[in-house]
């Protein structure tokens, strides 16, 4: 998974996997979800991040990993 700031275009980009996008779909207002051939997800876009998420909270990033049992 990779996650990507693009500040200059204002888009907040999560990368799933590496598989070809074959439709987006605005799933609602400033929410846009990308598709492989097969429907599964493979990224999620939000446009005009900076209306959207403080820049500083833009530097951050947690990850919380599930534990195995």
């Amino acid at each position: 998974m990779k996650v990507k700031v693009d500040l200059e275009s204002d888009v907040l980009y999560i990368q799933l996997t590496d598989d070809k996008i074959e439709e987006s779909e605005e799933v609602t207002p400033g929410l846009i979800v990308d598709f492989d051939k097969k429907g599964k997800i493979v990224g999620i876009e939000i446009p005009e991040i900076k209306k959207k998420i403080p820049l500083k909270n833009l530097s951050k990033i947690d990850v919380e990993l599930p534990t195995t049992v």
